[in-house]
């Protein structure tokens, strides 16, 4: 598995994991594009190099900074990828990345539903801060808010 910055090249598989991954909720190309223009952001590329036909895209992730604070927007892995530590490894690159930044402290929501990606925010040292009622539209779902001190 090779980490590198996510590129404009790979949107259309990011589209497609974005189905994959998160159904009516997924993001569009638009938002895609837009979030990898933004300014102060990162976004993270995952790639399997053991696949037939060259690299694949498994995974990606993506963070933006205030100048005091981070965000986590987004952490993705193929289903077919899933299990093996790779969002960790994705969220470890982040909060890395934020650390060089500065940051003060990591901020995420997650669904409220999705107990295998609390679990592991959790165990990164993630606190639960609330919840944010119908967050994720269409399906009306709530959103757990948590947050990581880095300093």
């Amino acid at each position: 598995m090779r980490l590198r910055p996510l590129t404009t090249a790979d949107v259309p598989r990011v589209l497609e994991l974005e189905r994959e991954l998160f159904g009516a909720g997924a993001w569009s190309e638009w938002m895609v594009r837009d979030e990898l223009a933004g300014r102060d952001r990162v976004y993270l590329a995952l790639e399997d190099e053991d696949v037939e036909g060259g690299p694949l895209l498994v995974g990606y992730a993506g963070s933006w900074f205030d100048g005091l604070d981070a965000q986590v927007m987004t952490i993705g892995v193929a289903r077919s990828h899933q299990g093996r530590g790779l969002g960790r490894r994705l969220l470890e690159a982040l909060l890395e990345h934020e650390r060089g930044r500065r940051a003060r402290q990591v901020f995420l929501e997650v669904r409220v539903d999705n107990e295998q990606a609390i679990g592991l925010y959790e165990s990164m040292g993630f606190e639960r801060l609330g919840v944010r009622r119908g967050y994720y539209q269409p399906e009306n779902v709530d959103a757990l808010t948590m947050r990581l001190a880095l300093r």
